[in-house]
């Protein structure tokens, strides 16, 4: 019963994660010059199983397989390296090249946006899934009345 409530905790944990993490992207949008000189870069969260054993791809793969998973983590936050970064024409901009461009990081609002809506209704997947065994050991408790 309290490994329903730990996976789904975890679930929570990494989605709240998740979300800081795309609203710093957000944030960081227009920024041009970070501390080490350079443009913001995006950051991408990646998610792996709690226990390690397995990845998610093997564990969905293997239908067969009689899987009890414990539940999920940050694997790791890592810059986006494969999106170009976006390059605009602003000689007057303090950032600008010797041709007049200046480099802004390669974070899309669609995508961001997009991302966001997706973690937010993973959240809200795992607060009912939450509720949803809650109110199971409830009316557990109260049949032992």
């Amino acid at each position: 019963m309290f490994s329903a409530f730990n996976i789904t905790a975890s679930g929570l944990t990494a989605q709240r994660y998740r979300m800081d993490v795309l609203a710093e992207n957000i944030a960081n949008a227009t920024t041009t010059r970070t501390e080490d000189g350079t443009p913001y870069r995006r950051k991408v969260v990646t998610f792996v199983t709690k226990d390690n054993r397995e990845s998610f791809s093997r564990v969905f793969g293997d239908i067969a397989g009689k899987y009890t998973g414990q539940g999920v983590k940050v694997g790791g936050v890592y810059e986006d390296y494969k999106t170009e970064m976006n390059m605009v024409y602003d000689p007057s901009h303090p950032d600008a090249d010797e041709n007049g461009y200046v480099t802004y990081p390669n974070v899309s609002m669609i995508t961001e946006m997009t991302d966001l809506i997706d973690a937010s209704r993973a959240y809200e997947a795992n607060t009912t899934a939450l509720n949803a065994s809650k109110s199971m050991a409830l009316q557990g408790l109260e049949m032992g009345k």
